[in-house]
């Protein structure tokens, strides 16, 4: 729906139309019903802004800080004591695994050794609480989708040194496109009806929850921000240290893009703002030549100036329309991006990160690739294989016959030997035995009503196979 066809009677009449219908929602609070009204109401007066291509230039060095600029940690440990007890790790936790076949929070799938993405992330935490003393808590931030779920499953880490909390984004109504009404008003009274509205509204949700005057007040100042299933979102003392020296309130983590990256978001001078484009098929946007880093979404934030944002309700970062569908009813989820927040922040910045800073598992094809040899676990952390020559993983696609989690596990006996693979493509009815490795250019493509068994121990090196006659 074009914000540009409204005119302003009509605009006020949806408006007024959607806040009687909001009023009588009981299963949000005040504070979720103002904000979506406000949303809505930026969003109808046109403020879902396009973006110029002209003005977008890429970014200096004085916005984008080479990591290896950084001032070394101190070496001391009541030093990175100090630092430690400033900060707090805060996981995006609303998303459910429903794209690799699983039905709770992503956070939940079994990575490596038996252990979940939630487990590392606590693993991770206590061991820097441990070896330094510190009292670092972990704060997981779900949607409605997750937070049942999630808090039967903390319960298992009440030993733990670690302090975890939970709080609840947003819930939004889902506007039907008709007659912008919210479709929970229309008799839509199950989770269809609803969605949380990015991690935009991680801001005003920690503020909501309070959770934010509750760290403030045991003295925390910073808040890691990064994505659950992100395995390389580790807690960085450089990065910590230079923001509190040189006081910058907001830092995005950035890293060099390569060909495999066509979504996520850039950072860019226009505004210096990262834009989010959800859907843009733009050639120009996937250019490697113009957009040279992309936004990791791990973030660095300033918990003082989240609270002085929030109040002043100076948050009104770029909204991303997603149209959806629900029992043939078209719908629309209005979403904000907390990389978008980046210029209402006191010397923000980028810092260009080394790319093992942004390892997320979107699908199983990246399953694949962190329960494989080319890495290995230490303390909680998803380290690299030395042995490998690339700098680069190698690029993999599976068919859809892998998509799910149970599907990928059951038709592999064990992970493949990946570590001097450069792309492997595997596509139809293929089952791989135990032993495998794959070395090069590798593709498995299966004719149409063929099984094709990869017997135990079958080293394949710059192959391509349809059948068992090409084995």
């Amino acid at each position: 729906m074009a914000t540009a066809t409204l005119n302003s009677a009509t605009t006020d009449n949806n408006l007024s139309n959607l806040k009687s219908a909001v009023a009588a929602l009981s299963q949000i609070s005040e504070n979720e019903k103002n904000g979506f009204i406000n949303l809505v109401a930026r969003y109808l007066s046109g403020e879902a802004q396009h973006v110029e291509w002209s003005k977008i230039q890429t970014p200096t060095d004085e916005v984008v800080v080479p990591y290896d600029s950084l001032a070394p940690t101190p070496e001391g440990s009541s030093e990175v004591k100090n630092l430690l007890d400033k900060l707090v790790v805060l996981k995006l936790n609303g998303g459910l695994g429903t794209t690799m076949g699983c039905t709770g929070p992503k956070s939940v799938i079994e990575v490596r050794e038996g252990l979940t993405f939630l487990d590392l992330i606590v693993i991770q935490i206590e061991n820097l609480n441990s070896k330094y003393g510190s009292n670092v808590p972990l704060l997981l931030m779900n949607s409605f989708n997750t937070h049942d779920d999630t808090q039967k499953i903390v319960e298992k880490y009440t030993n733990s040194n670690v302090q975890i909390h939970t709080f609840n984004q947003s819930q939004y109504p889902r506007l039907v496109v008709d007659d912008f009404l919210p479709l929970p008003s229309k008799g839509q009274t199950g989770r269809d009806g609803w969605y949380p509205p990015g991690h935009g509204d991680v801001f005003p949700s920690l503020m909501n929850s309070g959770q934010l005057d509750a760290l403030l007040s045991q003295g925390k100042e910073y808040v890691f921000v990064a994505n659950s299933d992100n395995l390389g979102a580790l807690v960085d003392l450089k990065i910590l240290n230079h923001l509190i020296q040189n006081k910058n309130e907001y830092c995005m983590e950035v890293t060099p893009k390569t060909l495999a990256d066509v979504k996520g978001g850039t950072l860019i001078s226009y505004f210096l703002d990262h834009l989010p484009f959800p859907s843009l098929g733009t050639n120009e946007f996937k250019s490697i030549e113009k957009f040279k880093i992309f936004n990791t979404n791990n973030l660095w934030v300033n918990l003082k100036a989240v609270k002085r944002l929030v109040e002043a309700d100076a948050l009104k970062m770029e909204i991303i329309p997603n149209p959806k569908e629900v029992d043939g009813v078209k719908v629309l989820q209005l979403e904000t991006a907390a990389g978008a927040a980046i210029r209402f922040f006191d010397k923000a910045i980028g810092i260009n990160v080394p790319r093992s800073r942004f390892l997320p598992v979107k699908a199983t094809s990246d399953l694949l690739l962190v329960q494989s040899d080319l890495y290995t676990l230490k303390d909680g952390f998803v380290v690299r294989n030395q042995a490998r020559a690339n700098p680069e993983n190698p690029s993999i696609e599976l068919g859809p016959e892998f998509k799910k989690v149970s599907n990928f596990l059951g038709r592999l006996k064990s992970i493949p030997s990946i570590v001097e693979l450069d792309s492997l493509k595997v596509a139809g009815d293929v089952w791989f035995g135990a032993g495998v490795t794959l070395k090069g250019k590798v593709s498995i493509v299966a004719k149409p009503g063929v099984k094709l068994e990869i017997p135990d121990g079958t080293v394949l090196a710059n192959k391509e196979i349809s059948g068992p006659e090409d084995l």
